[in-house]
């Protein structure tokens, strides 16, 4: 558990949050001696693409997405001396370092990340030993996403890992991955529909296969591999690319993706023969 905090009614969350560099350093703002004052999330900022009809009144509404998001945090910190101030001026300057993505968790929402980086400059005011600073940061991917992969840790409705993903589950209901059998449910607990393209999705299949197809039927999806596979080969469908032993085999495929809505998603294995292992590894993504 990354954060030390009391929940519970009545009680007051102490503010905090860790940092997580892209190379997997983890780092806790409290540990680092700074204390987290604010963490205010955006809403989603809708853009909306239309088109006018000539004789036609108003417009046509071609879809929306969402624009980037602002996270606006304040914090402040308490040195010792002057010289331990400008030391730790200096290590917060390194810590939002943004010439490369940062992950940041604030721990009333544990299980939840934001991709940021730092948007645009700051400064830190100097009150005798005491600094406070603001910064916003932005996450040009407007989802959060779970601080862990289906295939990383298993799914467990007590885990902070895995919050909010109780609506519509029972505590019968088995939260698997890794499957053996032609025909399985896979739960999205997110809100948000995984998309390969957009977001972190790797399909393992792992076996004998003749024609291997991978139908999504709540959505549709159909993937097909037109090739075969031995018992110790193995096919990687990861984002946009399918691999066998780590060779692209996408030229040998239908070109399809297979996306997976929030709730149950049916998914049915096709052209394998004897016993094979599918893995599907992905992080819930939360609006």
């Amino acid at each position: 558990m990354p954060f030390a905090m009391e929940t519970g009614y009545g009680k007051t969350i102490k503010l905090d949050a860790m940092i997580t560099k892209m190379n997997g350093t983890q780092i806790i703002l409290s540990d680092a001696g700074i204390k987290l004052r604010d963490f205010n999330v955006s809403a989603p900022t809708p853009q909306h693409q239309t088109a006018e009809v000539s004789g036609r009144d108003g417009m046509q509404d071609l879809g929306t997405t969402y624009g980037p998001r602002k996270i606006h945090c304040s914090f402040s910190f308490k040195s010792i001396d002057r010289a331990d101030f400008t030391l730790l001026r200096d290590e917060i300057f390194q810590l939002f370092d943004s010439k490369e993505s940062f992950f940041i968790t604030e721990n009333r929402q544990p299980g939840k990340r934001w991709k940021v980086k730092v948007d645009g400059d700051y400064a830190i005011d100097q009150s005798h030993l005491i600094g406070q600073f603001e910064i916003d940061l932005i996450a040009f991917y407007p989802y959060a996403e779970s601080v862990v992969s289906t295939c990383a840790e298993p799914v467990n409705l007590d885990s902070e890992n895995w919050q909010a993903i109780g609506a519509g589950l029972t505590m019968e209901d088995d939260l698997l991955y890794e499957h053996h059998d032609p025909s399985f449910r896979i739960w999205n607990g997110g809100s948000r529909t995984v998309d390969p393209r957009e977001s972190m999705l790797v399909i393992r299949f792992s076996g004998a296969s003749d024609g291997l197809t991978i139908r999504n039927q709540t959505t549709g999806d159909i993937w097909k591999y037109s090739g075969s596979s031995s018992s110790g080969d193995q096919i990687v469908l990861d984002g946009v690319k399918a691999l066998k032993n780590g060779a692209s085999i996408f030229s040998e495929t239908n070109f399809a993706l297979i996306r997976l809505l929030p709730g149950w998603n049916d998914i049915e294995i096709s052209g394998a023969s004897g016993a094979f292992t599918i893995q599907l590894d992905f992080r819930f993504l939360y609006l």
